[in-house]
């Protein structure tokens, strides 16, 4: 998908202990929060669907980086998921 054209602005670009929620720009919590507005408050069916496929695609990473989590305790400590949850 295209939402995963901002893996490449990171750096190093391919981290295996990295999460990508939080981390890149279109997988940021306000995105996530944009994807899910748009899901309920636009009207054409092909937009609405292209946000539908948009959360999907956070939610598996974000089952990906849980996944990772039960693996790496310090993965999970260095997250943008940990931060989130431990304001």
């Amino acid at each position: 998908m295209l939402v995963d054209i901002d893996h490449v602005f990171a750096t190093p670009l391919f981290d295996p202990n990295r999460c990508g929620i939080g981390y890149h720009p279109l997988h940021s919590e306000i995105a996530i929060v944009g994807y899910i507005l748009g899901v309920f408050l636009l009207k054409n069916r092909i937009i609405k669907l292209i946000f539908i496929g948009l959360l999907f695609h956070m939610i598996t990473d974000l089952i990906d980086c849980l996944w990772m989590f039960s693996e790496c305790k310090d993965c999970y400590l260095q997250s943008e998921i940990y931060k989130w949850i431990h304001i």
